[in-house]
């Protein structure tokens, strides 16, 4: 049987942290099964993007179309399974065989890239939490601003690398993370506070270089900023952004020990405030990992003395 892989790449930009199907995409591609199924590829043609239209005409959009449909029938499920670059790719099962359906879709709604391949399952490693024993990565105390299992405690839940992830800053006795007027970073208690390596591991990524934002504006051309990927025994991958520029002390390849100093906090990368994002994930890299829940060995919580916990957000956490 015939093999349908036609690609078609429009309009690529960065990826982003975020891995859940966005509201854009679930239209466009319903639209696009409908009408496939309705084999109006006409009005598919309609709903691509002027650069997708003039890359691919209309001749050429049936041509594909119709050399799909009849080799593989009608679409009779489809999964969102996780972003690659710009596009969305579903696990698609048509009628006669199951393909890897990759749309991608511009910020009018209009398909702008489009191709079809066999579907391969994600045979990367599973990993639910961490096994090592893990330190808190910094001194004194801080503020979980992000971090819990829900949509309100976490807004990270709905990515597929983040979902388990912490934000965390220092607050004072009124809840306030800044002293004086909060425009500049100095000005934010945790911004120069020195983050630790919660255990021994193997550093496996440093990005470094990348200018720390005004307080209220971020950069989204590269979302971790200045960051540092960790990797343990266990092959568990613990990612730490937005440090302040120039500030890392370690090296891609250093082994380096519990409580060493990986750099400062600071406020690169998609960040309005100096903060600590941290996170735990199954692979080094970010665009196709899952996260994993993380508990820290031995740490004070509001006070309290907690071990093997998760901390949630509005708690105030110390090692």
């Amino acid at each position: 049987m015939k093999t349908i892989n036609f690609c078609l790449l429009l309009l690529c930009s960065i990826v982003g942290f975020s891995q859940a199907e966005k509201e854009n995409y679930i239209a466009a591609t319903a639209t696009f099964e409908k009408h496939f199924n309705n084999s109006d590829f006409n009005a598919i043609f309609r709903s691509f993007s002027p650069e997708m239209q003039a890359a691919l005409p209309i001749d050429k959009t049936r041509d594909f179309l119709n050399t799909l449909k009849t080799g593989a029938g009608s679409i009779v499920t489809r999964q969102f399974v996780r972003y690659e670059n710009t596009y969305a790719v579903y696990k698609t099962q048509f009628e006669q065989l199951q393909y890897a359906l990759n749309i991608s879709v511009d910020n009018n709604g209009k398909i702008n890239g489009l191709y079809v391949k066999p579907f391969t399952e994600n045979t990367l490693p599973k990993l639910e939490r961490n096994k090592t024993q893990l330190i808190l990565p910094f001194k004194d105390e801080w503020t979980v601003i992000w971090g819990g299992d829900t949509k309100a405690q976490n807004y990270h839940v709905e990515s597929q690398a983040q979902k388990n992830a912490f934000d965390l800053v220092i607050t004072n006795e009124q809840g306030k993370s800044y002293q004086s007027s909060g425009q500049r970073n100095e000005d934010f208690y945790a911004f120069g506070k020195e983050l630790l390596a919660p255990c021994d591991a193997e550093v496996v990524l440093v990005v470094d270089g990348i200018k720390d934002n005004k307080p209220g504006t971020m950069n989204p051309l590269y979302i971790p900023g200045n960051s540092v990927i960790l990797k343990t025994a266990n092959n568990e991958y613990m990612l730490f952004a937005h440090f302040k520029q120039n500030s890392i002390l370690v090296k891609q390849g250093q082994k380096i020990k519990q409580g060493e100093v990986l750099g400062l906090c600071g406020n690169s990368g998609n960040s309005s405030e100096p903060h600590l994002h941290f996170h735990i994930q199954n692979v080094e890299d970010m665009t196709i990992a899952t996260g994993a829940k993380c508990y820290f060995n031995q740490l004070q919580v509001n006070g309290v003395s907690k071990t093997d916990y998760s901390p949630v957000q509005k708690e105030k956490i110390k090692n």
